[in-house]
């Protein structure tokens, strides 16, 4: 299993890489910097009177090779535009190179049409981010893999699995584990992370009623005894981890727990959670977790720095990201 140390960042040819930080997750980004002992770049984001965003890099980027670390994340849209400029601001000082660090991904969940004159709004964000400058993307666990496609630069999606994985080794022993994909479409997911750690798989099978709802309807494998782990990419508002952690104790599991890399956690989520039979959520921070997420007893932040850090690094240096995962 691959382990994260801290490292000195640079090139092979001396040359150093650039940190700049958004506001939409200072704290991630600082863990970054920590990680590869490269201090965040020096500038300033404010906003005019009328919510204008104005970005400014206060220090040399001629000819460097720049990672901007920023989540689109809520407010989706001003750290959207946040993430644009400053991208912008870069390519206008003469980076040599770019690359949109984006450990959340927003409007991933629109990678398709599901019905007539409805946007592709996935798409549309690719366009934006290349079109403001961006030479590369760094972004982890899309909601789905084809937005990879929506990219015509290169564009990396890493997985927390292996974060995960290594947090299930130490907390619980496997005897008696089962991982279950929370719905069909996260089978997926749930066999990749089965596969490492050697258990068996369920699925849930639901029935959305309306946005933002959702009806678990059967539960399919061999539950009864079992200690559940749910997993999935985007925790929104807890509606499909609440039926699902319902449905599987009602066909006989012993306790739930679920491991999700985006802690969305919209409008009355936090709530819902803690109120749940789920006997813990483990997220990560790739979402800055609000006062209220760190404040319940039963949900828990995982660290993803050392793994963004590390790609950051190896992508600097021209070497492989693909065996942060093997």
């Amino acid at each position: 299993m691959m382990s994260f140390d801290a490292h000195s960042g640079g090139r092979p040819d001396g040359l150093p890489l650039k940190l700049v930080a958004g506001n939409s997750n200072r704290p991630l980004a600082e863990g970054i910097s920590s990680y590869l002992n490269v201090p965040l770049a020096k500038g300033q984001v404010k906003r005019f009177a009328d919510m204008e965003i104005f970005v400014e890099i206060q220090e040399n980027v001629r000819g460097q090779d720049c990672f901007v670390v920023q989540s689109t994340s809520f407010p989706a849209n001003d750290n959207l535009m946040e993430l644009l400029i400053l991208i912008d601001a870069l390519k206008r000082a003469s980076a040599r190179r770019v690359t949109a660090v984006i450990p959340y991904y927003g409007y991933a969940r629109q990678d398709r049409k599901p019905g007539p004159r409805t946007p592709i709004s996935a798409k549309l964000v690719a366009n934006l981010i290349e079109r403001a400058g961006a030479d590369r993307v760094l972004t982890l666990d899309l909601h789905a893999g084809q937005i990879q496609g929506f990219f015509d630069i290169p564009t990396d999606n890493l997985f927390a699995a292996p974060v995960m994985v290594r947090d299930i080794e130490k907390n619980y022993e496997a005897d008696d584990l089962i991982v279950v994909s929370p719905d069909v479409g996260g089978v997926v997911r749930a066999r990749a992370l089965a596969k490492r750690i050697n258990v068996p798989i369920a699925i849930c099978d639901k029935r959305r009623e309306a946005p933002g709802k959702s009806e678990v309807m059967n539960v399919i494998g061999e539950v009864e005894g079992k200690r559940c782990i749910l997993i999935d990419d985007i925790i929104d508002s807890g509606g499909t981890l609440c039926n699902a952690a319902e449905a599987l104790l009602a066909h006989g599991a012993t306790e739930v727990m679920a491991y999700i890399t985006h802690g969305v956690l919209s409008g009355g989520a936090v709530s819902r959670i803690k109120n749940s039979r789920l006997k813990s959520l483990v997220i990560t921070d790739s979402i800055l977790p609000t006062a209220a997420v760190q404040a319940a007893a039963n949900i828990r932040v995982l660290p993803i720095a050392a793994l963004i850090g590390e790609a950051i690094l190896r992508t600097s240096r021209e070497e492989s990201v693909s065996s942060l995962f093997y």
